[in-house]
């Protein structure tokens, strides 16, 4: 079966995940949509079977948590072994994602979280282990995200 192609319905739907998935409702979706709640669900479920929605998760705030640092590495790796090593990096201790990138000499961004230096350390001297070139190291101070815009199929919330 051919994926269907995402509809302003299905933009909605994903705006109002991305706002609070824990507490939207396919009825409350379904009121800012003018559809009813069974047809979100089943837009959504069929949003979860194609791949668009890949899962759910918390949006955690490391600082207020007890680890205030948050550092990116900007990483190098051969192309062929780039896509093939990022679950072996996801296994590294205080590692919290992995991005692989298209342009430019780096081609691995990794984030790393720690409570110290002393965590921090460690995550770099382990992705040298695995042969990569840390080029760039970034302490980050804060990290905000917000819906994609482009999803907001003109509905006030």
């Amino acid at each position: 079966m051919a994926e269907e192609e995402i509809d302003d319905v299905d933009r909605a739907i994903l705006y109002a995940l991305q706002e609070d998935a824990r507490n939207m409702s396919s009825g409350d979706i379904a009121e800012r949509t003018g559809t009813s709640d069974s047809t979100v669900r089943k837009r959504i479920q069929r949003l979860e079977s194609d791949g668009i929605i890949k899962g759910y998760s918390a949006s955690i705030d490391y600082q207020r948590s007890g680890y205030p640092l948050r550092m990116l590495l900007y990483c190098t790796a051969s192309i062929p072994e780039r896509g093939g090593i990022v679950p072996e990096i996801l296994k590294i201790d205080g590692v919290v994602s992995v991005q692989e990138l298209v342009t430019g000499e780096q081609n691995l961004l990794v984030t790393a979280v720690g409570e110290s230096d002393g965590d921090i350390t460690p995550v770099a001297q382990e992705l040298l282990d695995m042969g990569l070139t840390v080029a760039d190291e970034v302490l980050v101070r804060s990290h905000e995200t917000t819906p994609f815009g482009k999803f907001d199929a003109g509905n006030d919330p």
